[in-house]
């Protein structure tokens, strides 16, 4: 997968700062283990470190067309392209000559063809730095949908740039100071495109180039979401869409490693891992793919369902396996896991920010590090809920006729925004104010088509603020948990594909028997088991012992001796969360989200202080 990192200066001779580039580099070793470069020139420096997944010994980086020195353009890339093989044909016709068999080599020759327009001809989750030497350029591309991070700090003569921001923030003159608007967006969980939390610094919005000269920087959008009149009947469409998830599947499973899947037992991974356990048997392979999944131990006899955990995961996994014939391996957790200090830190650092969900983000380390010591390379479920309506507020009445992000309902439901509230944060912050500001913004993006009726535009909208918004949350949280892991992580949903498709399919045809995901459900009947197909969703597991819980409050306690946390939230407001009974939030037919905003308070003051974060408000 990789990490990449590097320092453009216009006004300054960057040829002895090779040992700064080095420090930023290395804050990247989890997302590459297996390799390490730096390049230095006047001007730019480019740094990598490589997690070895196609052309294990040719595809070196940072990468040259011929060889260092030859005054053309040098590439540092992380991520995957799905087509570099039938492009790699095409520019072989135009005359390209090749010395790999790498995808970076790949992307290296079409800027040459294409220049900057060679993003529109990738398919696939990426992020990239390319220095041109002919032109004192240097370019940074992500992907459509945002699945490869990147981010970028602007300096008085040039700019700072990384896979994360503990690689900028290495660098002496990068500051990590938030401000009011900083925090908005750690509390509020809104998740605006290019918002990096840290003042100064900005997030590569999905789907653009930013180009930086001597004369300041510009960005270009490459990719966006268009509504376009769907005309396929309803067979069509389950038939278009099987056909791509097939192909989009078999595409994502090339490596020169061993590759894997995660599994949860709901529809989206139990699709993805039953296509490829066909690719897999279609392809003749000895072999069958493994699907891991997680648990924690005595998961079945504590579990207690509420309105959005229904059912524990194993069962139906259990059940996925068994039909498509995957090897099942179960992670088994224990509180003990997921409470561990040195665990917690690791997630910390690996996400940056105090963005917590709290033991679903430990546990998600625990089998990232699980699949990593059998596979390299996961295919994961991610944005099929935002793709094929799948989240219990595309039926909520309240959530559909609000005049705010959708998924508040849901944390209002689970005691997050009451709990945020009684403390005082919410208003001592203004998010109020702020998150109305960022919603309507949001809907002024919206691509609208004429015609449609008010009840399809407003679904139309709700699919954008998931897809724009909501999953910049997720598929960020899986790609930073699994490279801490030194795990690469695909995730099909998000071929820019199939997501041109389904978002203009009305959502009518989306729920065509009244179900969420009735579309999906379709499309993958042919390989799935009755049990998951008529399955309800249930989100990514947590656990629900009150031990647990009991281990919480004693470090939100600790948080009165002391902390960042009380600038935010007075003391009388944490003594309010400590004044609530376990059992308002041990268990998830509780307060969950109480739980949740508790997470939160402890994860911030550890971030304050591991970071050294300014906080100026």
């Amino acid at each position: 997968m990789c990490g990449l990192a590097g320092w453009v200066a216009y006004d300054h001779d960057l040829s002895a700062h090779g040992g700064t580039a080095s420090a930023m580099t290395e804050t990247l070793a989890c997302r590459g283990p297996d390799d390490r470069g730096v390049w230095i020139s006047p001007h730019a420096i480019l740094g990598h470190r490589r997690l070895s997944i196609i052309d294990l010994e040719g595809g070196r980086q940072p990468m040259h067309v011929t060889g260092e020195g030859d005054g053309l353009p040098v590439l540092v890339y992380t991520g995957e392209v799905y087509n570099y093989r039938e492009l790699k044909e095409e520019l072989a016709g135009l005359g390209h000559a090749f010395r790999t068999s790498s995808d970076t080599e790949v992307v290296l020759h079409a800027y040459l063809e294409w220049g900057e327009h060679f993003a529109e001809r990738l398919n696939g989750m990426y992020a990239l730095a390319l220095w041109d030497p002919r032109s004192e350029e240097l370019l940074l591309v992500r992907d459509r949908m945002g699945v490869k991070p990147l981010f970028y700090y602007p300096t008085p003569d040039g700019v700072l740039f990384g896979s994360e921001a503990k690689a900028v923030l290495a660098h002496p003159d990068a500051e990590a100071v938030v401000d009011a608007e900083g925090l908005a967006e750690i509390f509020a969980i809104i998740n605006t495109p290019g918002h990096a939390i840290f003042k100064g610094m900005h997030e590569v919005v999905p789907g653009t180039v930013v180009r930086f000269h001597r004369g300041g920087h510009t960005t270009r959008t490459y990719w966006q979401l268009e509504a376009r009149p769907h005309t396929d009947d309803l067979d069509t469409t389950v038939t278009r869409v099987r056909e791509l998830l097939e192909d989009i599947v078999e595409r994502q499973l090339v490596a020169d490693v061993k590759v894997g899947t995660l599994l949860s037992g709901g529809l989206d991974s139990s699709a993805i891992t039953a296509l490829a356990a066909k690719v897999f048997r279609d392809q003749g392979k000895q072999e069958r793919i493994k699907a891991f999944s997680i648990d924690f131990k005595n998961n079945e006899e504590n579990f207690r369902g509420n309105g959005i955990w229904m059912d524990p995961d194993t069962p139906y996994a259990i059940d996925v396996a068994r039909r498509s014939g995957a090897e099942h391996v179960i992670v088994e957790l224990e509180n003990h896991h997921v409470l561990d200090e040195d665990v917690r830190m690791r997630v910390l650092r690996a996400q940056d920010l105090p963005i917590s969900t709290g033991d679903m983000e430990h546990s998600l380390y625990h089998l990232c590090k699980a699949l990593k010591e059998q596979v390299t390379v996961a295919l994961s479920g991610e944005t099929a809920d935002e793709l094929f309506g799948g989240y219990n507020w595309f039926f909520d009445k309240e959530a559909v006729e609000g005049d705010t992000f959708p998924w508040y309902d849901a944390w209002r439901r689970l005691g997050g925004l009451d709990t945020m509230k009684e403390i005082g944060l919410w208003d001592r912050l203004g998010l109020d104010e702020y998150v109305a500001k960022r919603y309507a913004e949001a809907l002024a993006e919206v691509p609208r088509l004429e015609g449609e009726s008010a009840h399809e535009a407003r679904m139309r909208e709700l699919s954008y603020l998931n897809i724009s918004r909501w999953e910049n949350f997720l598929l960020d949280r899986k790609d930073r948990i699994s490279m801490a892991a030194s795990l690469e992580v695909r995730v099909p949903f998000t071929d820019h594909r199939l997501v041109e498709y389904v978002f203009n399919v009305p959502w009518a045809m989306k729920t065509f028997d009244g179900r969420e995901k009735s579309l999906l459900r379709a499309a993958a009947s042919h390989v799935l088991p009755e049990s998951v197909l008529e399955r309800k969703k249930s989100p990514y597991p947590s656990t629900q012992d009150v031990e647990y819980v009991r281990a919480l409050r004693a470090k939100v306690e600790a948080l009165l001796d002391g902390s960042p946390v009380l600038d935010l939230v007075p003391a009388e407001g944490i003594r309010k969360l400590l004044d609530k009974p376990v059992e308002s939030y041990a268990g998830l037919g509780g307060l969950w989200g109480m739980r949740a905003v508790m997470e939160r308070l402890v994860e911030f003051d550890a971030w304050v202080k591991e970071y050294d974060v300014r906080v100026e408000w």
